[in-house]
């Protein structure tokens, strides 16, 4: 266990699995006090009380804007401040657009988008009204380079990408850092839909990364001094030619 985040205080949102869940065990690796953010009540609460004291439970579905309204609330009653907001929730679509499913499509763009904005939204009076904060965006490669079979998600991340940098310059003055992590693909639920044949091939040629990997480098971009902010890190696997 190391100290770089002693007397921080972390939320995760998406923390019920993958990167999320990676991320908040770091997080408290690291010495913080971390709330864990997730629609998924009865395994939030297991995974909580499998961590320890430090981690705790924010039940809340990210696409209800009332229960985003709670969160803050939430967080702010159990641990007493806020200092890192990971907006990571997200959902995969992949596919050619002429064999998609438009309403898919409309339930991954709300998470991806619609509600990391309002839930990056919900945290910054907070921070402001402290002058410090961080926010990091979990974004994708997908958000700099199109990726061709995935044009919907690839759009949404386009999206997660703009945001991040404009929030980013906006909130500069109230001394909150924001920054985006764009990994490639990594071993998570979200790629339960490639073809067989392509995850097998992924797998056998070490082209995905595991979600540790990831949370190393979200670890990373917090502890830098104050007066730096990585805005962006992108991390691929050695064979992904991007």
């Amino acid at each position: 266990m190391s100290n770089e985040l002693q007397g921080k205080v972390a939320a995760v949102t998406g923390a019920a699995s993958g990167i999320g869940l990676e991320c908040a065990k770091t997080f408290l690796n690291a010495g913080a006090k971390v709330a864990l953010v997730d629609h998924a009540a009865d395994r939030l609460h297991q995974i909580c009380e499998e961590l320890g004291p430090s981690a705790f439970p924010v039940v809340t579905d990210l696409t209800d804007p009332a229960s985003v309204d709670t969160m803050v609330p939430q967080i702010l009653q159990q641990a007493g401040g806020l200092d890192i907001f990971h907006a990571n929730a997200g959902a995969y679509v992949g596919g050619n657009v002429l064999e998609g499913d438009p309403d898919e499509w409309d339930r991954m763009l709300n998470l991806n988008i619609n509600s990391a904005f309002r839930s990056v939204r919900a945290v910054l009076p907070h921070m402001v009204a402290r002058k410090s904060g961080d926010i990091i965006m979990t974004s994708s490669v997908a958000g700099v380079i199109p990726v061709l079979w995935e044009p919907i998600y690839t759009a949404s991340k386009h999206a997660v990408q703009a945001f991040t940098h404009t929030v980013r310059r906006q909130m500069a003055e109230h001394g909150i850092r924001v920054g985006a992590i764009l990994p490639g693909p990594v071993v998570t639920a979200l790629l339960d839909d490639w073809p067989k044949a392509k995850m097998e091939e992924a797998l056998a040629n070490g082209s995905l990364m595991q979600p540790s990997e990831v949370a190393e480098c979200v670890l990373f971009m917090l502890t830098r001094p104050r007066n730096v902010t990585i805005r962006d890190l992108v991390l691929l696997p050695n064979s992904v030619d991007l």
